[in-house]
């Protein structure tokens, strides 16, 4: 089932997501499904369960619509119970970030440019990975709503100046998405 997306505004997205519990396996897979059917509908790379409104520690990324850009994401797609950074570099890199919460915005975030996450993958198995590149981007974007986080807090002061209009615009839901979006 396609779920709304909810916008920059909504508390949902401020909040730090609860382990997902997993004696609830059931509700987990389906969840998940709901998740990517979304994901695909909007046409984005990922998705936290916060941003459907679920404060639970779930995300999903998805990087093979980008092969283009990124061939080394032809096979890239990740389902993320309950995630944990074990490992994150001192180097950093920067990367213009969009967000389905935000429609509209992108800005240049620095983050870490390698990581290591420990998992639950969809079929509850425990992983243990390394990501560099776009896709270590990608994580630590989703990584970022489970914290209550979003891309534009890491922006530099002078770039959420410029566009603090928009996101009050986003806020008060005076914004136009190709996908259902919703405010609480």
């Amino acid at each position: 089932m396609k779920l709304p997306i909810f916008l920059y505004g909504s508390g949902v997205l401020r909040e730090h997501a609860a382990e997902a519990d997993l004696e609830k396996k059931d509700e987990i897979r389906q969840l998940i499904a709901d998740m990517k059917e979304t994901l695909a509908y909007a046409d984005g790379c990922g998705l936290a369960a916060p941003q459907v409104g679920v404060p639970l520690r779930i995300l999903i990324v998805d990087g093979r619509e980008l092969v283009e850009t990124y061939p080394y994401l032809k096979d890239f797609q990740r389902v993320m119970i309950n995630p944990v950074v074990t490992h994150e570099s001192e180097s950093q890199c920067e990367y213009s970030e969009g967000c389905l919460s935000v429609p509209g915005i992108y800005a240049e975030v620095k983050r870490p440019d390698r990581i290591t996450v420990e998992y639950l993958d969809e079929d509850f198995r425990k992983v243990t990975e390394e990501f560099d590149k776009f896709a270590c981007r990608m994580v630590q974007h989703e990584l970022d709503h489970l914290d209550g986080r979003m891309f534009v807090d890491r922006v530099a002061p002078i770039r959420r100046k410029m566009i603090a209009r928009k996101l009050a615009s986003i806020s008060h839901g005076k914004v136009s998405a190709r996908y259902k979006t919703k405010i609480d």
